[in-house]
């Protein structure tokens, strides 16, 4: 019976990916017995397809160098694994002399990014801490609570509201520097500002939350999840709703700036403020092209609310990398 991957908001694609390549190799290196291949590194990097999510590993190459089999044998006993067990997450081709390609399906895509945006561990981190709170020193208006809306954060919770920044110490975030960072800046306040509109004209929905104003601030926050929930992403086909090359183009540099959040091959050589400016020019362009209200929002309510949702996650994302690689505040409005 196929698996199915286990995504929460702190996972990366590649890391996925790669993870189902090792355990991939390691069941090919018990059924030829060798042992010393389980532990070698798998080279894998995203492909440069705008309208797909695709990894290459060329890891059969680099095993053909020392082993009796040629290269494409090797990585057909590779991908067998995968594709008897990840059928609906990933779409496999063997590529001559043995590439391996991995495309990324909708259907895993839009459980990633509905992770990436609220997701199941937010739910899941909610339920297994319960409502009740000891601390009873932080306190915010029901009002505030309410239009609250959690981001990204690779390491740690952070939170980031629709309607306001709060931020645990404005002292530790410097001005912006360069062009490049107030347009980064720019359009995480243009996510915002679109997020508060969607909330005005109800394409999407806050709950209220039951939790008394005197229980801790971060619960209530958590507990105010939007509605639809979960975000329509795909249509009945299992395919994402969107129509337009930009929405795949957002995805893709949404997915590259997570592998780099997340990925520990690349280090400290990550131009953060590069990639700030280049995640904020591919989601103007998104803005641009992809309109979410009026029409759209009459004729395809779905598709709004579907678009709405790479708003978000580009916010979460941008937020990230602002506060926390470039030292700098994400503002909410300019």
């Amino acid at each position: 019976m196929p698996k199915k991957l286990l995504i929460n908001k702190y996972t990366a694609i590649k890391q996925l990916v790669s993870s189902n390549l090792a355990i991939a190799l390691s069941t090919y290196a018990n059924s030829q017995q060798k042992r010393c291949i389980k532990d070698i590194k798998i080279p894998l990097s995203q492909g440069r397809d705008d309208k797909k999510i695709v990894y290459i590993s060329g890891i059969a190459l680099r095993l053909a160098k020392f082993e009796k089999y040629p290269a494409i044998e090797i990585a057909n006993g590779i991908v067998s694994h995968i594709s008897a067990n990840y059928d609906k997450d990933f779409k496999i081709q063997v590529v001559s002399p043995g590439w391996i390609h991995l495309e990324v399906t909708h259907r895993l895509l839009a459980a990633w990014l509905q992770s990436l945006t609220l997701g199941e561990a937010r739910k899941q981190e909610v339920e297994s801490e319960g409502v009740e709170s000891n601390d009873q020193g932080v306190r915010r208006k029901g009002e505030e609570e309410r239009m609250s809306i959690g981001s990204f954060s690779p390491q740690h919770p952070a939170l980031c509201p629709i309607s306001s920044c709060y931020l645990t110490s404005s002292s530790s975030f410097s001005s912006p520097n360069s062009a490049s960072l107030f347009t980064a800046q720019y359009a995480h306040a243009r996510c915002c500002s679109l997020l508060r509109l969607a909330v005005n004209e109800g394409l999407i929905k806050l709950r209220e939350s039951n939790v008394d104003e005197g229980e801790n601030v971060k619960q209530n926050l958590l507990l105010s999840i939007f509605t639809p929930n979960p975000i329509p992403w795909l249509n009945s086909d299992e395919k994402l709703r969107f129509n337009h090359p930009a929405s795949y183009l957002l995805i893709n540099e949404l997915v590259r700036v997570v592998d780099r959040l997340e990925g520990s091959d690349f280090g400290d050589s990550v131009n953060w403020e590069k990639a700030a400016l280049d995640l904020s020019r591919v989601f103007e362009t998104f803005w641009c092209k992809c309109r979410i209200f009026g029409e759209v929002k009459t004729a395809s309510p779905e598709l709004a609310q579907a678009r709405i949702g790479l708003v978000l996650a580009t916010q979460c994302v941008l937020k990230f990398v602002l506060e926390e690689k470039l030292d700098v505040f994400a503002l909410d409005e300019v």
